[in-house]
């Protein structure tokens, strides 16, 4: 089943240019808007991702904690992405079994605006060791997922989900 659920993590090249192979261990939903369902690789319209989702962390024990991150491997666009990763949010101390909500949120939401080419925006959760303070740099650009997690004890993914967006032009809203 694991093997399943990784394979469109692959194809997007979210496994390897974000990070390394895992095996997801604990589920994760994101919804925007109450009822668009992040699914791998599907398309959101910019307006559908303006307000931070709802991010519901499954797990076995509301004892453990989890840190959520969401970056923009393909800034500021994906066939020249030197801003490579962009941070767009970093959610610590999320209780299992519960959402984002009940985290501390030490880098704010930032919704997606993709100015050129489609975008892959990326979702990570990592099981910390025990409620810990995890540090975010300063700036957005130039984030680096591996890093973050070597930085801060955090180890090899326990999910993720990633959607594509692109700029909304007058045409495709109508």
């Amino acid at each position: 089943m694991a093997r399943r659920l990784i394979d469109p993590l692959i194809v997007g090249r979210v496994v390897g240019e974000v990070v390394d192979i895992f095996t997801p261990s604990v589920k994760m939903n994101v919804t925007y808007n109450s009822n668009k369902h992040v699914c791998n690789g599907h398309e959101l319209m910019p307006a559908v991702i303006a307000a931070k989702p709802r991010i519901e962390v499954g797990g076995d024990d509301m004892r453990d904690a989890y840190t959520l991150i969401m970056t923009d491997p393909d800034a500021p666009s994906p066939s020249d992405p030197y801003l490579r990763e962009h941070l767009h949010w970093i959610v610590t101390n999320i209780p299992g079994t519960t959402d984002v909500s009940f985290g501390k949120e030490i880098v704010s939401y930032e919704g997606p605006r993709p100015v050129i080419g489609i975008h892959r925006y990326v979702f990570i959760l990592f099981k910390q060791r025990g409620r810990q303070a995890v540090r975010a740099q300063e700036s957005r650009d130039h984030f680096n997922t591996r890093r973050f997690a070597e930085e801060n004890g955090l180890g090899l993914p326990v999910a993720a989900v990633y959607f594509n967006a692109q700029r909304e032009t007058a045409a495709r809203r109508r």
